[in-house]
Order: structure tokens, then sequence, then C-alpha cells
């Protein structure tokens, strides 16, 4: 029988309570895309003045002396649930225990991002005056990592400390528009956007419109508040590409979403909160991250993520380098250290994200053979296939959008 490196039930249980990894967008600049082939936000470069080198446009030029030398410490902020835990002590870290034996390197690792624009809006402030935010990597969606970067926040990358990422680096994801050349964002994971299915308790949901619209699943049903994932999913129930539409297209899908809202077909719109609903069966099928079910289907098979007709969404969370960080080559150490492919696999067998290195596959073989050939953590080409992207958004669509998804959700 395969090995499995099992969710903790702490990890669950802050799984299931907490907001969302990815939640809605409010007011916030041009969005970025996960690129298979290419899309997001393009930046222009500028140069900084400190000691790590800062992202594009008129960010603030911060002096900050690089102490990892003599201070062998990396503080590291992340989502929950997001990184190996040991099966005992759910604080313990197998892969960072293991980077602190090879470096000498000691991490402080937080999982304290619950929200794209509230862990932003903490630390802006301290970054545009060049403070200290005691943190030297943290994690943001790429819609969010691009506004980081272009409002010159994230530190560059020195390409002689980081070049295990740059050999290993997944080939979908380079020259991404708002990092072309790998500079200032390292995917910490992937994951695509599907249907949750609870078989125990209804048929499985083949496309978005029987989401929307069969009479068994009415009032069992959830969408996300991710406007890029829900909205992505009835732009192509539409037949519309959610990486190349108009806003008229995005004000006929809206309306898609809310005729299911007023029929009762939709029950409520929710963050990973929807994990319990679907384990439980109080919900029967609902918009879902892959992470997510895969874990949910360990404990209950009849829980399943299904690839609709029309697709999946496809999105990266990115460890980012803050300008202010006084130990940047501590944090490129460990941004490295994740990119050896035997690292990234033991990581992805606990966390069942899509993985960006390439040749975890090979080695995730040696640790559980059923996870090396599932699509959900290793696409293969038939799912590469389906895979789309939201498109960039300018400052002004961005605005817009939000504020008529956020309208129509009750947000």
């Amino acid at each position: 029988m395969a090995r499995r490196i099992p969710l903790s039930p702490q990890a669950q249980a802050v799984l299931a309570a907490m907001p969302s990894r990815r939640t809605v967008l409010r007011g916030a600049l041009a969005g970025g895309a996960f690129a298979v082939a290419g899309g997001a936000l393009a930046a222009c470069g500028t140069k900084g003045t400190n000691g790590n080198t800062a992202g594009p446009s008129a960010g603030p030029l911060c002096t900050v002396a690089d102490l990892s030398a003599t201070e062998r410490k990396v503080a590291f902020s992340n989502w929950p649930a997001y990184m190996d835990e040991d099966e005992k002590n759910a604080e313990v870290h197998p892969t960072l225990v293991a980077f602190k034996a090879k470096t000498g390197i000691d991490v402080s690792y937080t999982a304290d991002i619950n929200d794209n624009n509230e862990f932003y809006g903490k630390i802006r402030s301290q970054l545009a005056a060049c403070q200290p935010i005691d943190r030297d990597i943290v994690v943001f969606t790429d819609w969010m990592a691009a506004t980081f970067i272009r409002n010159g926040f994230a530190a560059k990358f020195n390409p002689d400390k980081v070049a295990t990422f740059a050999k290993n680096l997944a080939p979908t994801l380079r020259s991404r528009q708002f990092d072309p050349n790998m500079e200032y964002a390292a995917p910490w994971q992937s994951g695509l956007t599907g249907i949750g299915v609870n078989t125990g308790v209804t048929k499985e949901v083949r496309t978005v419109d029987e989401l929307l619209t069969r009479p068994d699943l009415k009032g069992k049903v959830t969408c996300l508040t991710e406007m890029r994932d829900t909205m992505g999913f009835m732009l192509m129930s539409n037949g519309k590409d959610p990486g190349n539409f108009t806003t008229a297209d995005f004000d006929a899908a809206l309306e898609k979403l809310k005729a299911a809202v007023a029929s009762g077909q939709i029950r409520r719109f929710t963050g990973n909160d929807y994990v319990q609903d679907l384990a439980k069966g109080d919900i029967a099928a609902c918009i879902a991250w892959s992470g997510d079910v895969i874990q949910l289907g360990f404990e209950n098979d009849k829980i399943k993520l299904v690839t609709p007709d029309e697709g999946m969404m496809l999105w990266s969370d990115n460890m980012l380098i803050p300008i202010t960080s006084p130990h940047a080559a501590n944090a490129m150490a460990l941004i490295d250290y994740y990119y050896d492919p035997k690292v990234a696999a033991e990581l992805a067998a606990f966390v069942n994200y899509v993985c960006p290195v390439a040749g975890a596959q090979e080695e995730m073989v040696k640790i559980d053979p059923d996870l090396a050939q599932n699509p959900l953590i290793f696409p293969n080409a038939e799912m590469q296939a389906k895979i789309k992207i939201f498109k960039p958004l300018t400052e002004a669509e961005e605005k817009e959008y939000t504020g008529k998804f956020q309208a129509a959700i009750g947000a």
C-alpha cells in the first residue's frame, strides 16, 4: 500500500477554520496570472539603492545591510496548512529541520497569512517607509505578487544564490509576465480549481451548467468568494476564455451567477470553509481547490475533484523577499532549498497541491507512487490542455469587476 504523509488533526482544524488561501479581492492593484503559456501583468524594472535590489516601479529606496553571514536565521510567513508536519507534533516541520541541519540557518516559521489583502495591508506602510516588518519571506498569490513587485516592495534575487530555483522551476511557470526573468517571485505551490463533489449524496457533476441548474443540487452548491475562480467558471460556462474576455462577457457571466443565486441553487459563497460542509454532506457540490479536496478524499473516498468539461482554473502562491529583509541571503538559501526535487516531493506529499519543481515527480515515486501519478499534483498533458488562466486586469478593471462581483454575492 502506498504511503501517504497525512494532514494532521491540527492542520485539518486550521484548514477548516481559515477564511481562504486566496480570498476575495478588495480594490487591489492590477492582477497577475499563473502562466502556462505566458500570461500576467507586465512589469518594467528599476533598481533600488538598498543591499537588496528592489522591484519595479517607483518603490522606496531603502538601504538595508544583509546580516545573513552573522545572523544565521530567516523569518518565513506563509498560509495555514501549507507546510509539512511531523505526524506526532504539528509544530515540527521535517523539511525545515533538515534545512537547518544542512545550512545552520534557523527558520522562524509562522502560518499567519489568511488573506492576501489583509496581510499586504499590514506591511505596506512599513515597506513604503523602509521600516522592518520582521519577515524575510512572504507568500502571495499571483495577482498580489504582481502588485508587490510593481510597488517596489520585492528584493531582487541574486542569481548565484538561487541557481537550483533557476534550474528546476517547472517550464510552465517560466516567463510569467509579472516576473518574466524569474528575479523576484519563486512559486511555493500551485493549485487547480475544479468542482468538488460528494458522490455519497449525489452523482458526479460534469459541467458548470449542471452545477448551476441541476434540480437535485438546488440549495446544495457553494461557490468561492475568490472572484477569479468563480467568475472564471461562469465565463467558461458561457463559452468564453477567462484569459481573453470583454466587459460585456463578464457582465453576461455575472448574470448567470446572479440567476443561480436568486433561484436558490447556490447556498452561499465561501473561502476554504466549504471543506466541512462537503465532508459532512451538507453540500453536494462546490467550486473547490485541488489540495483541499485531495486531502478530504484521503478520509472519504466519496469526495472527488471533477474536471468539468469546460476546464479548470490554475493559480500559484509565490515566495518573495521584502526589500527591508536583513537576511536576504538566508532567504534565498531557503528558497533554493525548496527547489531540490527531493525536498519538493516531500513537501508536495504533505500539502497535495500542484508541485512547481521539475524532477519532483520522479522523487515522489519513491515516497508515494500513487501521488506521483496524480494529475492534480503533477498535471499531465491531458490535464494541462484543460487549464485556464484568468487574464491580467488593469487597476480600473480590477475595481469595476470586483465591485460588481461583490455586489452579486452580497459581500
